[in-house]
């Protein structure tokens, strides 16, 4: 029997608060009334810390009305997650792959335990039931393990957010598509190949809409998009927001696979083969939770006159 969230007094905890997490703290605290808690679960090395940015990412959590739980998602046990998480209606794990392997599963396995009422695992990113098992990028196969957790249960209710890539990723020079000072876009697959991206900021908007909405989302995967758009499109708006000319490549599959295998402990050529493959990493804005609501977001090219120069 699934349980019934819809006339519960919601107390929320966001687990982390790096980019992602603070950002869907903000979302929350911008759209919650009064009659919903929010709270953060931080290590409390990062409370105790003496370090002047720790400091103001705290006091910028505090800001917000969000009370502070303690707890280290690594060393402790799922027992001891599970204590914490039981005591809250809705989980949403902010916590991604940087926390280590296994991660995504014992977090899985804790709110599981805790019997929350809801949760929302960190899927921010692409769709891995499009993608399946034994992809170039051997991380996912933890995703489907989660979405297999949650699946074969009926106590949790759970709500899985599929955002694509973040958008300053695609930009980022070590992912190794933009080249901004070789004046090259670098497409992985074909100029063809499409990819959608949100920005965090977007995400966490959007992530506390689906949250609070009413009726609630159950059970399901729902996509946002900040934008959708093919290589040959990124290059096109590099030249519009840079007024440079950009020199246009593809790497195939084929040869991404063959760099792989140079090298396969690398994290970001698994990356690049995945996307090139082209599957459950592009969806049409218009069919999005924000596309079908009318929410406003960020297209890549606003993300980029923000945050590339010019000439």
């Amino acid at each position: 029997m699934q349980a019934d969230i819809s006339n519960v007094k919601p107390h929320i905890l966001v687990l982390g608060a790096g980019e992602l997490g603070l950002a869907v703290l903000q979302g929350l605290a911008a759209r919650a009334d009064e009659s919903a808690s929010i709270s953060v679960l931080l290590r409390p090395a990062s409370v105790e810390s003496t370090s002047a940015i720790k400091q103001k990412e705290i006091a910028a959590i505090r800001s917000l009305g969000v009370a502070i739980e303690l707890a280290d998602v690594t060393d402790d046990s799922v027992e001891a997650l599970a204590a914490v998480l039981g005591r809250f209606d809705t989980v949403i794990s902010c916590v991604g792959f940087a926390a280590g392997r296994g991660t995504q599963r014992k977090l899985t396995h804790a709110a599981l335990a805790a019997g929350v009422r809801r949760y929302i695992p960190w899927q921010f990113g692409v769709d891995y039931d499009v993608i399946g098992r034994g992809s170039p990028q051997d991380l996912f196969d933890e995703q489907l393990d989660v979405r297999d957790l949650l699946r074969a249960q009926s106590a949790t209710q759970w709500v899985i957010v599929s955002t694509g890539m973040f958008t300053s990723f695609l930009f980022d020079p070590a992912f190794g598509v933009v080249d901004l000072p070789g004046g090259r876009v670098n497409a992985l697959g074909s100029l063809e190949t499409a990819v959608t991206v949100t920005t965090p900021k977007d995400i966490g908007t959007l992530t506390a809409a689906i949250v609070l909405h009413s009726p609630p989302f159950i059970n399901q995967v729902v996509y946002t998009a900040g934008d959708t758009l093919t290589y040959g499109e990124l290059a096109d708006l590099l030249e519009r927001v840079t007024g440079r000319p950009f020199e246009r490549r593809a790497s195939t599959v084929q040869q991404l696979l063959a760099q792989l295998e140079e090298n396969p402990d690398d994290n970001l050529r698994k990356y690049r083969a995945v996307f090139a493959m082209g599957r459950g990493v592009a969806w049409d804005v218009a069919q999005t939770f924000n596309g079908q609501h009318g929410l406003g977001v960020n297209p890549a090219e606003a993300w980029a006159r923000l945050n590339l120069p010019r000439g």
